[in-house]
């Protein structure tokens, strides 16, 4: 195949502080017309200034001090910017990370996608409004004539990306460059963007560089991998070389770390340690400190390539010093020491923690100067569920079925339109706040973005200490331990951060001085300072490298097992349900569609909508024959949700009843029931029970 894209011996530094951050420090790849090339690696690493350095949309701190980015032979550093901005668009496209922060607040989709045809087509106004609309079609926006003419606070977080796709390709580029373009969306959404960006692909020969941390997603799209660590990169091979022998101690180490259902009974192996500063000049190997098969010589000498095979390369002394041990027959096993299965601590199950009995969260939409209420969104619509001391419920679904809605409003942070919340027996929904203050730490949330839920201009000690002033946890300890007469509260907090795997000394600092990672664990210790019973984690690894998700999620499970706490686990990463959940519940546009334990319904999933959203999850060794079912359409609006069964405008077997009515549910087995009308319903209690 032709080379569309040769980067070679790339160096770009971050003038941040006294000494430059080497970003990127002396890369080379090639990408081929039509290629999907996946660059892989944890945060900090390097990946996305790559991208921003083949655009030349460095920050102002940046510049590229050597190396060459040719394109068909010419070398984008040596252009002038006026050229540049003509490639920009044109040959060359980016999809960034983040739509919310890349998209500009106050022009419509349509004014920006014009944008771009304005500086590379000379169209006329209804030539140019045409292809906005056929370019949103193109990305799957539906009614996209009206759609066009929004701002981008009005479409849901799938919807941003794919308009961000459709301004990508608005210049019929020959290279795209994706940054992380499913990592926020739901494995739906994700399998409909990922499916675009392949026909796009074949239709107009594109080469996409595909930068992410989801291994699944490169199992999918990509025909070559390149794996970088701390601004180099230390592994390239086709991908089913990757996939069936990782070479490198790091590459493997990044399998080992990813939950399965396989490994629910033991902790997830853990990178140790963090990408090293990369503002210092290295004398070894830039992994030596985290690698668990480092050599004498891995701490004084730089490796050098060493060649597999033809296309099978890797910068690692095991394969210079030929003592390089078959490990891509272990690199998916756990550690091997005598404690690693986890031992769950006895918990009583005769009574639940927490039921919920048929919740409706209905939000009033006001119109008029009087503000008279037209109508409601229905964001959660007859929901019930339970669970025991102990155990983890997992709560899946796509963005907008109400999931959230439910977890704020079972703390009564929302206040329910109607419904049942029960905590110990204790009806929550009727009490005053005065009374909800004294039994509000037994029960907290872990929000999805700890960096927007943490205080930025309060000290982590004083975050920490800050929820147990104001419930007054003074007699008992997170441990549930009696404190003596010479209690300090400022011990309890270094304590309290060993639990989470942080030192004592980091309570001094400010939020902004920790990883994602260590965010969210700040997150978790701030929710344990009130010795709660109860945890609702939102998307707490939705956006974690895969290294940093095994750390909180071995966290959430060694607490469990030794104090005993129950989650409710809202996510759409269903390898962490399998790890994680004992039972879990599928819902749909505010109403649970079916629930189980974990075994039966990953197992055997009935309803159609469980069975799309399962076939969506990327798969690492998926089966040859393995069949995604493609959802039409986007979730409808909760404020007029279907007649009938919600899900029949998308279901592949709707038939003319579920026009008319809603399904009751049908019970599978003594833990397993759905709503869907291809079963025979039975009577099934409300208050639906776990075994």
């Amino acid at each position: 195949m032709k080379t569309l894209l040769e980067i070679d011996r790339l160096e770009t530094l971050l003038h941040t502080g006294s000494t430059p951050v080497r970003a990127v420090d002396g890369i080379s790849l090639q990408i081929s017309s039509g290629e999907t090339f996946a660059l892989l690696g944890e945060s900090g690493c390097g990946k996305s200034m790559t991208a921003l350095s083949i655009m030349r949309l460095l920050p102002d701190v940046g510049e590229i001090v050597a190396g060459h980015i040719k394109m068909d032979g010419k070398d984008l550093l040596r252009l002038p910017e006026s050229e540049m901005r003509r490639i920009r668009g044109k040959r060359i496209s980016m999809i960034f990370q983040e739509p919310m922060l890349s998209l500009n607040p106050v022009l419509t989709i349509a004014g920006q996608i014009d944008e771009v045809l304005k500086q590379h087509f000379n169209l006329t106004y209804h030539a140019a409004q045409t292809r906005i609309q056929g370019l949103l079609e193109q990305v799957g926006i539906p009614d996209a004539a009206r759609r066009m003419h929004e701002y981008p606070f009005q479409f849901s977080g799938g919807m941003k990306q794919r308009a961000m796709i459709a301004m990508a390709l608005a210049g019929e580029p020959e290279l795209l460059i994706a940054d992380e373009p499913t990592t926020a969306l739901d494995v739906t959404i994700q399998a409909q963007v990922l499916d675009l960006m392949r026909q796009i692909q074949q239709r107009n020969r594109m080469a996409i560089l595909l930068i992410t941390h989801d291994l699944g997603v490169v199992t999918e799209m990509a025909q070559r991998v390149a794996v970088m660590y701390a601004g180099e990169i230390v592994e390239q091979a086709p991908r089913n070389d990757f996939f069936d022998h990782p070479a490198h101690p790091y590459s493997q180490q990044l399998f080992a770390s990813l939950p399965a259902k396989r490994k629910r009974d033991q902790p997830l192996t853990v990178i140790q340690g963090n990408v090293p500063p990369l503002s210092q000049r290295f004398s070894g190997c830039r992994f030596v400190d985290r690698c668990n098969r480092a050599l004498p010589r891995c701490h004084d000498t730089i490796p050098q390539w060493q060649a597999l095979s033809d296309r099978h390369q890797v910068r690692c002394h095991l394969f210079a010093q030929e003592i390089f041990i078959a490990a891509q027959s272990q690199h998916f096993n756990a550690p091997d020491e005598a404690d690693s299965a986890l031992t769950k601590v006895a918990t009583s199950t005769t009574q639940p923690l927490l039921q919920v009995s048929d919740l409706k969260v209905h939000f009033p939409i006001r119109k008029g100067f009087f503000k008279r209420v037209a109508d409601h969104v229905k964001a959660v619509d007859g929901v019930s569920l339970q669970i025991a001391a102990g155990k983890t419920l997992a709560l899946v679904g796509e963005s907008g079925c109400g999931k959230t809605t439910i977890g704020k409003s079972i703390l009564q942070l929302i206040k329910p339109t109607s419904g049942s919340v029960r905590f110990k027996q204790q009806e929550l929904v009727s009490l005053k706040r005065s009374q909800l203050h004294h039994i509000r730490a037994q029960f907290q949330i872990i929000f999805q973005d700890p960096y927007s839920s943490l205080n930025p201009r309060m000290r982590i000690i004083e975050i920490l200490r800050e929820g147990m002033d104001a419930l007054n946890i003074d007699k008992i300890n997170h441990l549930g331990v009696e404190h003596s007469a010479s209690y300090n509260r400022e011990k309890e907090i270094d304590a309290l951060l060993q639990r989470v795997g942080l030192p004592a000394e980091v309570k001094w600092r400010y939020p902004h001085e920790f990883s994602g990672g260590q965010r969210q664990r700040i997150a978790i210790a701030r929710a344990l300072a009130v010795n709660p019973k109860l945890l609702i984690c939102d998307e707490p690894t939705s956006a974690l490298d895969v290294s940093v998700q095994a750390q909180i999620l071995n966290l959430l499970k060694s607490l469990q097992n030794n104090l005993g706490l129950a989650f409710l686990f809202i996510t759409h990463n269903i390898a962490v349900v399998e790890y994680l959940a004992d039972e879990i519940a599928v819902m749909y546009l505010g109403r649970i569609v079916e629930r189980g334990h974990i075994d039966e319904v990953l197992g055997s999933p009935k309803h159609p909508y469980t069975q799309a959203l399962l076939s969506a999850v990327p798969q690492i060794h998926a089966d040859g024959d393995r069949q995604v079912v493609q959802l039409k359409g986007d979730l409808p609006s909760p404020i007029a949700p279907p007649q009938g069964c919600h899900f029949h405008p998308r279901c592949p077997h709707a038939m003319p009843v579920c026009r008319e009515s809603y399904p009751s549910a049908s019970k599978l087995s003594a833990t397993h029931s759905t709503h869907c009308f291809l079963y025979q319903p039975e009577p099934i209690s409300k208050n639906y029970e776990y075994s």
